[in-house]
C-alpha cells in the first residue's frame, strides 16, 4: 500500500459521519482539474509516505471519536493490498467509504461482495464517448460502464459525482451523463475551482467555471433522471 497522506478529521467527506481520510498515491487517469495533483503523480501530500502500522495505530487510538474511514486517492483500487487493508479497518469496527474513478470494476465488486465497503463515491468525469482523453492507462470505457452498473445494483449507500468543468462537461455532455445515470440514488455536482490542479496551464481564466445559477440549471436537468441531485 502506498499511503500518500492522512487527513485526521473531516465532517464533509463521509456523509453523516466524523471520518478520517486516507489518501492512496497513484492514478491511472489524467484529469486536468484534479485537486490532488501530487497523489495523481504518485507522490505524497507531505514529507513522505505513511506506513500501514501508523494508520492502524491512529485508528485504534481514535475509536470513539471517529465513526468512519474514507479511502481516497489517487485511485485506491490500483493498490494490490486494498482488499486486506479494508478488511483490517472493518474488523476494527469502522464503516468504510471508498472514493473511486470506477476503473477497476472487479475490485469494486469484490469489496462489495465481501462487505468491506459501506459507501462508494464514484467520480463520473464526462460522458462515455469522451472518457478516452482522460484515461492514462489500463482502463476502458467498458470498465466504467461495469462499475456504474455494479454500484447501482448493490445494496450499499453510494453516490455518483461530477466536477463540472465546461471544457469537459458542457450542457450536451451533461445531458448524456444524466441519462446514463438514470435511476441513481444520489448524484452530486461539484463546482470547479482552478486552484491547485494537475494542469493549471489549461485554466488561465475563468471560462471553465460554471456560475452558481448555471449549477442550479444542471441540477434541474439531472433531477429529471436521477432520484436526487445535489450541488456541493
Amino acid at each position: 500500500m502506498i499511503i500518500g497522506g492522512l487527513h485526521k478529521s473531516s465532517l464533509i467527506d463521509y456523509p453523516g459521519k466524523i471520518s478520517c481520510v486516507i489518501f492512496l498515491s497513484g492514478c491511472n487517469f489524467d484529469c486536468p482539474y484534479c485537486h490532488n495533483p501530487e497523489l495523481a503523480k504518485g507522490r505524497s501530500l507531505g514529507s513522505g509516505f505513511l506506513s500501514e502500522d501508523l494508520i492502524f495505530d491512529f485508528l485504534e487510538t481514535h475509536k470513539g471519536f471517529l465513526d468512519g474511514v474514507v479511502i481516497s486517492g489517487g485511485e485506491p483500487t490500483l493498490q494490490k493490498g486494498l482488499i486486506s487493508f479494508c478488511k483490517k479497518i472493518r474488523l476494527m469496527g469502522y464503516p468504510v467509504k471508498l472514493d473511486t474513478n470506477g476503473s477497476r470494476p472487479e475490485v469494486i465488486s469484490k469489496l462489495i461482495d465481501e462487505g468491506l465497503v459501506n459507501y462508494i463515491a464514484m467520480d463520473i468525469k464526462t460522458d462515455p464517448s469522451h472518457y478516452t482523453s482522460l484515461i492514462k492507462d489500463d482502463c476502458s470505457t467498458d470498465d466504467i460502464f461495469s462499475s456504474v452498473r455494479i454500484i447501482k445494483e448493490s445494496n450499499i449507500d453510494y453516490e455518483f459525482r461530477t466536477t463540472c468543468v465546461k471544457s469537459l462537461v458542457n450542457e450536451s455532455i451533461f445531458n448524456n451523463i444524466s441519462y446514463w445515470l438514470e435511476g441513481s440514488r444520489l448524484y452530486a455536482l461539484q463546482q470547479f475551482s482552478k486552484t491547485d490542479v494537475l494542469h493549471p496551464e489549461l485554466f488561465r481564466d475563468n471560462s471553465d467555471i460554471y456560475q452558481d445559477y448555471e449549477m442550479m440549471d444542471l441540477k434541474s436537468v439531472a433531477n429529471q433522471w436521477v432520484n436526487k441531485c445535489i450541488v456541493r
